[in-house]
């Protein structure tokens, strides 16, 4: 079976590099790359015109789609969408929303425009929110498992509306008869990527995915947890995992971007003294391992998960990149880091993160556990041969990704697929030239995409 392979379009703005934590490639900060100043004048190049440089470089090196994270500091996904779709031909767009915010019956119509717009090119990354102040930010009150139960009758409302004449009278929605005009019924229903860890989430995935998609972990906690997710459907979704990629033509060479880019951490007692977030206790809906606990072979074995599952440097010199100017600083606290973790900025791991905003987000608290006393000793959080617990240290974002040379890289992308994957979600700082490199080295290495 074929395998999809996404690159993430960054919405929030993009870092020069893993070395230098700011943000100098588009968002919404002033005097970058895009928006650019010259001579005091706005210089024309904006925003939407690096995500479209990326979705083309993205397109042009062999990647199906992007997908487009929802932050409450960024432009909208769905009209991010309608903007690239005029820049690209084949590309897909896995626009990321929660469902609380949008009414079934107006989704139904904004998809069904953008299909009828693009072909058939509109992907859904359905998230239910990480809780705690970000969530309060969009206006919502519900708790952990409601909004997974609000999400399940979102997606069955939304589905009866894209068939027609659908009437429904449940807990949170109430439609009669409702439909799509004539000019927009029968256009394809988009592809559902689904997002959560805890075991609200995965019941509410084994109904709806067409794939269940992970933050990557240790690689046998993600077997358990689609194992779990199995177990809650009659028609077991697919898999799909989001991956940062840290690839380059040695393994000396890409861990020496590792640690040009890290600073040490405060141990957990420096962090209590100085009010960041502690390492988050283990318990049965959060149990992260210790990350020596995890170091156990090239298959990133790790322990059983107590209650059951979880939730300038290096640039090539044809990327056709524009030359950095000094960045603006990270993007502000609260905002969701990744729009498949349903959950919170989880920067809140990183140094000099205290006073970070906390959520409720099953799969951000297990990413912090594996984070808890390593200083400055980076190496420490490499749970298996190339998998490294530390991304989120370096960016915003999860905390895992894969850190080697070109075939290392392929190789553990290749045990993924064997362990059931069957899409993944890639991502690379800085975008635009990472998925060049990665399109170029280590897409073609794939065994697994060739079977």
């Amino acid at each position: 079976m074929p395998v999809d392979i996404y690159w993430r379009i960054h919405m929030e703005g993009d870092q020069p590099s893993l070395r230098r934590r700011v943000r100098s490639r588009g968002g919404f900060a002033p005097g970058g790359t895009a928006p650019g100043v010259r001579d005091g004048r706005d210089d024309g190049y904006s925003h939407a015109d690096y995500m479209a440089e990326v979705a083309r470089a993205a397109e042009e090196s062999g990647f199906v789609g992007g997908l487009l994270p929802n932050f409450p500091h960024t432009d909208d996904p769905w009209a991010a969408a309608a903007t690239l779709a005029r820049e690209t031909t084949s590309y897909r767009f896995m626009v990321a929303f929660q469902p609380g915010f949008l009414h079934p019956v107006q989704a139904a119509r904004m998809t069904a425009t953008l299909q009828r717009a693009t072909g058939g090119r509109i992907v859904y990354n359905v998230i239910s929110g990480g809780g705690g102040p970000a969530q309060l930010w969009w206006g919502d009150k519900v708790d952990h498992d409601d909004r997974y139960a609000r999400t399940s009758e979102f997606l069955d409302v939304l589905k009866g509306v894209w068939a027609g004449g659908h009437t429904h009278h449940g807990r949170f929605y109430q439609v009669e008869n409702a439909g799509l005009p004539e000019e927009l019924a029968g256009q394809p229903f988009p592809e559902i990527f689904f997002s959560g860890s805890s075991p609200a989430a995965i019941a509410a995935a084994g109904r709806h995915a067409d794939y269940y998609l992970s933050w990557l972990e240790p690689f046998e906690a993600l077997k358990e947890k689609f194992d779990a997710v199995r177990a809650h459907s009659d028609t077991p979704p697919r898999f799909a995992v989001r991956v940062d990629l840290l690839a380059r033509e040695s393994e000396e060479e890409a861990w020496e971007e590792i640690r040009q880019g890290w600073r040490p951490r405060p141990s957990t007692a420096d962090n209590d003294r100085q009010g960041a977030p502690a390492a988050v206790p283990q318990d049965s809906t959060s149990a992260g391992p210790n990350p020596a606990a995890v170091r156990q072979n090239s298959a990133g074995a790790g322990p059983n998960p107590a209650g059951g599952p979880q939730d300038s440097a290096g640039v090539p010199p044809d990327s056709g990149s524009r030359q950095d100017s000094a960045g603006a600083g990270p993007n502000p606290a609260g905002g969701q880091a990744d729009s498949t973790s349903a959950g919170p900025n989880s920067a809140a791991v990183a140094p000099g993160s205290a006073g970070r905003q906390q959520g409720d987000s099953v799969g951000v608290r297990r990413s912090r556990s594996f984070l808890a006393d390593v200083g400055d000793d980076y190496r420490r959080l490499e749970v298996a041969p190339n998998v490294w617990g530390g991304f989120g240290a370096l960016r915003d974002g999860p905390a895992f990704g894969l850190v080697g040379d070109y075939r290392q890289v392929a190789e553990r992308l290749d045990q993924l697929l064997d362990l059931g994957v069957d899409a993944f979600i890639l991502a690379g700082i800085p975008h635009l030239e990472e998925a060049r490199r990665v399109g170029r080295h280590v897409l073609p290495l794939l065994k697994g995409r060739r079977s």
